[in-house]
């Protein structure tokens, strides 16, 4: 499973890469979408960062901010992608199995 996460995830990373640099003509990056007054809305990504590190800072003004900018479905499935590529990221670091930090994060005996 974690091994079909990393091809995603790196495959993710690659074309993120190739685009970073490219704006469109309004200045925006790439896929971003417009408000009203030529500012960028937040993807779900954004909001699910901002919403987990505010949550591990206790900062609830925050978290109910984070929460208003995409839907209760997206929010989570960003929450869900931070988890994967947090735990991959660490794992890579410890080299250590993904399941093995997984279960050390959250305090649970090794499988």
């Amino acid at each position: 499973m974690f091994a079909g996460v990393r091809k995603v995830w790196e495959r993710f990373l690659t074309a993120t890469r190739a685009q970073g640099g490219q704006r469109s003509a309004d200045g925006a990056p790439p896929g971003g979408e417009q408000r009203a007054g030529g500012r960028r809305g937040h993807n779900l990504f954004e909001a699910a960062a901002v919403y987990v590190s505010a949550c591990a800072e206790h900062d609830e003004e925050r978290i109910e901010e984070a929460a208003g900018w995409v839907s209760p479905e997206a929010l989570s499935f960003g929450i869900n992608e931070l988890a994967c590529r947090a735990v991959v990221a660490l794992a890579r670091e410890r080299d250590e199995s993904p399941q093995t930090v997984a279960r050390a994060l959250l305090g649970l005996p090794a499988a």
